[in-house]
């Protein structure tokens, strides 16, 4: 080798070292079998970000006399002692113990992470351990290095609970607008409804009376929801409070998902999962098409019931009166009617009931679940997105293996042109590529939209709140189950099936019904102001 070259290889050598770590990631110099930095907090809630710390994992007991923590600028030395494990480190140990489960152990000095972005150094003397590198911190969200990605505080990681299944009754709305309530009636020991909107009457009075017979009834509600809260929601909480009925709802600085929306009651021993919010037209009234079960289920109970108490357990689960305080609430009616019962409740064996949590593992489950499909998919959902939604993909690829995929999507008008867009899309690619894969905008018959949130997937069927919105997936807290058997999958196909062959009997040119929703949708927006609730849906007076 020449001099020259030397020269050239020696120089890039040395600018190859030099070069930062890339955002989120670490790089190792030396003593990577000792120590990692695993995360970062650097934006607490409170002024002057009292909590903030870095984790650092040691993979074997280590004596941390003479290493410090530094952002470049600021420096902290770690304690003069043996560590083993995983501890979080800071200069305000008693606010960091507020933020994180991990053993908290103070610095000496001072570390002062920047919240618009920072570069973090873990050194043993001379000698670098580990380097991490984020960019702007969220407030009030954790870093961590080792998956790359921003968690809120307290986030919860909950795996696919799988049971031996059971008994199970099977319903959807608007046929049966009597079961929810009813379930409700039925509790003798407690009663826990996680929902993101509540402003049925008959769901108050159901909750009063079990109060009234000394049942432990408990509310968890989200707190922002979009468009705002309801006068008639407000007034139904504040009524439930004053009979004595633990009210929350998840809001201020320290909440962990954007939208609190699920919907489900733990009631005894029984499990109600729906896809609809406890409001008159989700529990009864005609404007919406819903799924809905009731599960004798002990272990899925159990599951659910600890995943209440740990978010109604929050600090951001705030209490109806603190809540309350200076608030205003919007006005609005509720939506009313009746509907004929076409499809009845029934009681079917389910094989095995798995209950998926979001964000923790719902979407990640269902991928995979519809990526390995093998005989049908039938999605019966408000709407999906874009094109390159994760499950609209994994419903594709189970059309690519020769599935038969059936996809049907709300009329809503918010939300019709673009479904349209995407069916007319979804229907081109099938055509052209040769699958047994179908897409409709739905053309409702009696019942006023589709806000169902359930797939059927071969000889299974996925029921609860899961919207397919990327939002829904990632940010919301959301519960679904999974129930495994013929039973209940044929039912649930038995409903999809008819409401799909009703479409197709009305079939008409998919640009009439864009063109008078339009219509429709201009003259109401002339006549009163309309909000928007969850994943877009309208919460004005008439669907409140």
């Amino acid at each position: 080798m020449t001099a020259t070259r030397a020269v050239v290889v020696f120089v890039l050598a040395c600018s190859l070292l030099a070069m930062p770590a890339a955002a989120g990631t670490n790089s190792t110099d030396t003593g990577a079998d000792t120590a990692t930095l695993t995360a970062a907090f650097p934006d607490p809630v409170a002024r002057g970000d009292p909590g903030e710390f870095v984790a650092v994992r040691f993979e074997e007991p280590t004596n941390a006399t003479g290493w410090t923590l530094t952002d470049g600028t600021t420096t902290a030395r770690l304690p003069n002692r043996t560590f083993d494990g995983e501890y979080a480190f800071s200069t305000t140990p008693e606010h960091a113990a507020n933020h994180t489960d991990l053993p908290v152990a103070e610095l000496d000095g001072r570390l002062q992470l920047a919240d618009d972005g920072d570069r973090i150094q873990l050194d043993d003397g001379d000698a670098t351990v580990d380097r991490a590198r984020y960019r702007r911190a969220p407030t009030s969200e954790l870093r961590d290095f080792e998956s790359e990605a921003w968690v809120p505080i307290g986030a919860t990681a909950y795996e696919p609970r799988r049971t031996d299944g059971g008994r199970a009754t099977a319903f959807v709305l608007p046929d049966a607008p009597d079961r929810t309530v009813e379930t409700l009636r039925i509790a003798d020991e407690r009663l826990y409804l996680a929902g993101y909107t509540l402003s049925s009457e008959r769901v108050r009075d159901a909750l009063v009376a079990a109060h009234e017979r000394g049942v432990d009834v408990r509310v968890l509600l989200d707190g922002a929801p979009v468009g705002g809260m309801s006068e008639r929601q407000a007034r139904i909480l504040g009524e439930l409070h004053d009979a004595g009925v633990e009210v929350r709802l998840l809001a201020g600085p320290h909440v962990r998902y954007s939208h609190h929306h699920p919907k489900y009651a733990v009631v005894d021993d029984r499990l109600l999962v729906t896809t609809e919010n406890f409001k008159p037209a989700g529990t009864g009234g005609m404007s919406s098409r819903g799924w809905g079960v009731v599960l004798d289920d002990s272990e899925a109970v159990e599951t659910v019931a600890d995943l209440y108490h740990t978010d109604a357990d929050w600090r951001a689960a705030t209490p109806w009166p603190t809540y309350r305080d200076g608030r205003q609430f919007r006005s609005g009616e509720p939506a009313l009617g009746e509907f004929e019962e076409r499809h009845t409740p029934a009681e079917v064996a389910v094989d095995s009931t798995t209950v998926l949590v979001a964000p923790d593992n719902a979407g990640e489950a269902l991928e995979g679940r519809l990526e390995t499909a093998s005989e049908r998919v039938l999605i019966q959902q408000v709407t999906i997105g874009s094109r390159d939604n994760r499950l609209l993909r994994a419903a594709i690829t189970a059309a690519e293996r020769g599935a038969t995929v059936r996809i049907q999507l709300s009329d809503a008008w918010y939300v019709a042109e673009d479904n349209a867009e995407l069916v007319a899309w979804l229907n081109r690619r099938a055509e052209s590529e040769g699958w047994d894969l179908r897409a409709q905008v739905d053309d409702p018959d009696g019942y006023g939209k589709i806000h169902t949130k359930g797939v059927v997937v071969d000889d299974a069927v996925v029921v609860g709140s899961l919207n397919w919105r990327a939002a829904s997936i990632r940010e919301n807290r959301e519960v679904a189950v999974v129930l495994e058997g013929d039973a209940p999958a044929a039912y649930y196909a038995e409903v999809f099936e008819g409401d799909w062959s009703d479409d197709e009997r009305r079939s008409v040119p998919v640009g009439i019904p864009i063109a008078a929703v339009t219509a429709v949708a201009a003259a109401l927006l002339v006549g009163r102001r309309i909000d928007y609730g969850e994943t877009g849906e309208r919460i004005d007076g008439w669907r409140s």
